[in-house]
């Protein structure tokens, strides 16, 4: 018996920019040459994004500036950052948590385990404490958090959702992450960091799975693969800074992920006995626009496939783990594929890794 994704909730906090006033905010922060200002244009120009949300309000100018821009510089310890996280990431994650129990048919004392994720920070006790207390979870739960693990981490955790599922039929997971990128802005014109400036924006997600079948539209899990590629370990990594977490961002990762997603996915199709074809719903991490037009083009997609992705991506931009959760729900919301139709949920992140569940529209 199968188990599925029950019900999904996301949210983003309440400070929402224009990604055309955020380019220009950037010239004033990083002050860089007429040719800089040039780069910084045209790469928030093909972002694909049109706003972005922060827990900060600190990149309006006349923001309040709690945490950048200050007048103690542009660079804020990575302790302060972290606090920033502690007390806003918490909020965002108990915030998911009761949506989820208040949405689905699930009382607070269904949940048997309760798996959480993030990459942005870091405190003990955990998110996971703070939702047992918010919706009075049992205290004697099993919980698990999966961190630093980048932009793919939501699907491991589904994945380990399931592996509980199978082996406790009566399990009910209650999967929540929260990534607030935002707090790692570097004021800094290197390549790597403009990128993410570009592209990274917070928010969170969360997902019911079990062996209870929906009484909505939902997700029945049939089955996950990963795989790391031979190239890229040095182009996409994370790290931790005296000045916040850095990211390295190369702008080749949408070039190695289409050289190596066919020979990637081939496998994992043949292991689900199908071809591309019957593929009915891409759900496409939307790390950036090239890599939404790489992985398109690779696979030879029809041109409306990754509209979820597409769409998700300009409204919100690249929330890191919680955003594959955004484009399966925008999927079920919004695309009218039929019952049974097959979807396929791709992301990548660190490695480079790439992970993959496969799908049922029930």
């Amino acid at each position: 018996m199968p188990s599925y994704i029950n019900h999904i909730e996301t949210a983003v906090p309440g400070h929402s920019y224009k990604q055309d006033d955020l380019r220009d905010r950037l010239k004033e922060i990083v002050q860089g040459s007429d040719r800089e200002n040039r780069m910084i244009h045209a790469l928030f120009s093909r972002s694909g994004i049109e706003t972005r949300h922060s827990v900060v309000n600190d990149f309006r100018e006349h923001g309040s500036h709690t945490l950048f821009f200050n007048g103690q510089g542009n660079s804020p310890g990575t302790r302060s950052r972290n606090d920033t996280y502690i007390r806003e990431g918490r909020k965002l994650f108990v915030d998911i948590a009761q949506k989820l129990i208040h949405n689905s048919e699930f009382e607070p004392d269904a949940i048997t385990h309760l798996i959480t994720v993030s990459c942005t920070g870091f405190y003990a006790p955990g998110p996971d404490f703070d939702i047992i207390n918010s919706i009075k979870l049992s205290y004697n739960i099993e919980r698990y958090h999966l961190g630093f693990m980048g932009c793919y981490a939501m699907i491991p955790a589904l994945k380990l959702a399931d592996q509980i599922c199978r082996a406790n039929e009566n399990a009910v997971v209650m999967v929540v992450s929260v990534e607030l990128c935002t707090i790692h802005f570097q004021a800094s014109l290197s390549m790597d960091n403009l990128l993410s400036s570009t592209v990274f924006s917070d928010g969170g997600s969360g997902a019911i799975v079990s062996k209870v079948k929906p009484r909505g539209a939902a997700y029945q899990i049939d089955g996950f693969a990963s795989s790391l590629m031979k190239n890229g370990a040095d182009d996409m990594a994370w790290s931790i800074g005296d000045n916040g977490f850095n990211m390295v961002l190369s702008n080749y990762i949408p070039d190695l992920l289409s050289d190596g997603l066919e020979e990637f996915l081939n496998p994992v199709l043949n292991r689900f006995n199908l071809n591309k074809n019957e593929i009915d719903l891409w759900a496409v991490h939307p790390g950036g626009r090239a890599i939404l037009d790489k992985t398109e083009k690779t696979l030879n997609l029809p041109d409306d496939s990754l509209n979820a992705s597409r769409t998700v991506l300009s409204k919100y931009g690249n929330m890191s783990s919680a955003t594959i959760l955004f484009v399966l729900k925008e999927m079920l919301k919004n695309y009218k594929k039929p019952v049974h139709s097959q979807a396929l949920a791709m992301a990548f992140g660190p490695g480079l890794t790439m992970e993959t569940v496969l799908l049922k529209k029930v």
